[in-house]
């Protein structure tokens, strides 16, 4: 009985004291006040692994950017920077990468069965050990639910994985302070912050003329692009969709983003996407154009895309503002942080519901090939 007791009691208790214990039957626990917040790793781990969220994106996405939550956006703060490999444990994918695309889903581990959440766990090691390598005497950092932790915890030992768990025992508050207290409240990257800065400089907005004088010199490259509008062209568009449009960014984009899941390289380029597309092109090859194009067609009362008028509406009404972005690979994942910060109301996919984009997804429909 006492060899027991001192073991339990020497255990961490996060904030709860041991009030009985019944060897076999029982044991009893009594809250012993707040806990202090534990102290933040100093790099022990080899391997960091977090829980997926409830709250997800309503469309595919990589793993680290399908959960939306606050406690998950924390964690992959922290994950990212902490300098080591992370996988997200799944309750329905088991262990993922940050980068595999996933679509959303309703499982919650602690509702599955017993037998489930055993299988769950192996799955995990296995997967683990396949995509790290080899587990004995490496240190793996959880940071996850009872349920998650209780299922992996056995499998992991069996392959001679230590588990350091910082945040076992912390109510949800004091998990998200002991975030903040790691530093994964951080910001986004710089480099994503200069790009929204330059995206959204109206001074840095060019004509139509003047982006086709340039003659694709410095343009012949993957990056980003925005398109602004002025106040006589806002209220074409607002005449058009019968919602009120502000002058300025209507609409963003990339060129030449790697395309996932398949690793699919692109050789389109800012000056292939813009002046041969957008500004040369027809509504069958550009989103840009039939988005536009079904606009002000609805305000003219057609039936059609008139393409000459569209491409003089364009010259008239709009200015472009382009960033060159060499890594194709991360571009996408750029792109989503652009768009979640830019909201331009004439983007459709990946981005929350409006009554715009209700109705702007009508007036396409109208035009499908």
């Amino acid at each position: 009985m006492e060899p027991l007791r001192e073991a339990l009691d020497s255990a961490p208790t996060a904030g709860y004291a041991i009030d009985k214990v019944v060897p076999g039957v029982e044991v009893t626990f009594v809250r012993a006040g707040s806990p202090e917040l534990p102290a933040v790793p100093r790099g022990p781990a080899d391997l960091l692994l977090v829980t997926c969220v409830k709250e997800k994106r309503g469309v595919p996405a990589a793993a680290r950017d399908l959960y939306v939550s606050a406690l998950f956006k924390k964690e992959r703060a922290y994950a990212e920077r902490s300098g080591v490999p992370w996988f997200i444990l799944s309750a329905e994918h088991g262990l993922v990468g940050p980068d595999e695309w996933l679509a959303p889903y309703e499982r919650y581990l602690p509702d599955t069965p017993a037998g489930y959440r055993s299988a769950w766990g192996r799955w995990v090691a296995e997967r683990l050990e396949l995509l790290a390598g080899p587990l004995t005497g490496r240190v793996v950092e959880v940071h996850a639910g009872a349920a998650y932790v209780d299922a992996i915890s056995g499998p992991l030992a069996t392959k001679g994985a230590g588990l350091m768990l910082p945040l076992h025992g912390l109510t949800m508050g004091e998990r998200l302070a002991w975030y903040d207290a790691a530093g994964a409240g951080a910001r986004e990257p710089a480099e994503s912050d200069l790009v929204i800065d330059r995206l959204r400089s109206r001074g840095a907005a060019v004509t139509p003329e003047e982006f086709l004088d340039r003659q694709g010199a410095g343009l012949r490259v993957t990056g980003l692009y925005c398109w602004w509008v002025d106040a006589p062209g806002a209220l074409d568009l607002s005449r058009g969709l019968g919602f009120p449009i502000a002058s300025g960014i209507i609409y963003a984009g990339t060129a030449g983003a790697t395309r996932w899941p398949s690793g699919r390289r692109s050789t389109n380029t800012l000056w292939a996407r813009i002046a041969g597309m957008h500004l040369g092109g027809n509504h069958e090859f550009s989103t840009l154009r039939r988005t536009l194009g079904a606009i002000l067609a609805a305000a003219a009362g057609s039936d059609s895309i008139d393409e000459p008028a569209l491409t003089s509406w364009m010259h008239d009404r709009l200015k472009v503002v382009t960033v060159p972005y060499a890594d194709a690979d991360t571009l996408g994942r750029l792109e989503e942080t652009v768009l979640k910060d830019l909201d331009p109301p004439l983007n459709l996919k990946g981005m929350p519901a409006t009554p715009v984009r209700a109705q702007l997804t009508r007036l396409r429909g109208r035009h499908r090939l």
